[in-house]
């Protein structure tokens, strides 16, 4: 009986990883989004607030506006693909 040759365990996991990195795309960049979605609309409330003299309120709103966003893009990719 021939004994079958296996790869080394190196290449099973480089190939493992790269078949992880590529079933995760999409939810990785939906996660890049909701952090993104947060930071500039947190920051154009900041600004806002800093022109206006309103302080916190627009940071507030820009944050709370950001989250729901962000969450919004998440749930479309992880539930509804």
């Amino acid at each position: 009986m021939a004994k079958q040759k296996r790869p080394f365990p190196v290449e099973r996991a480089a190939q493992s990883l790269q078949e992880n990195l590529t079933s995760s795309g999409s939810v990785a960049a939906a996660s890049y989004t909701l952090v993104g979605a947060i930071i500039l609309l947190g920051g154009i409330g900041y600004a806002l607030d800093s022109w206006q003299g309103t302080s916190p309120w627009f940071l507030l709103t820009g944050l709370l506006l950001g989250v729901v966003i962000g969450f919004w893009e998440l749930a479309k990719t992880v539930f509804w693909k």
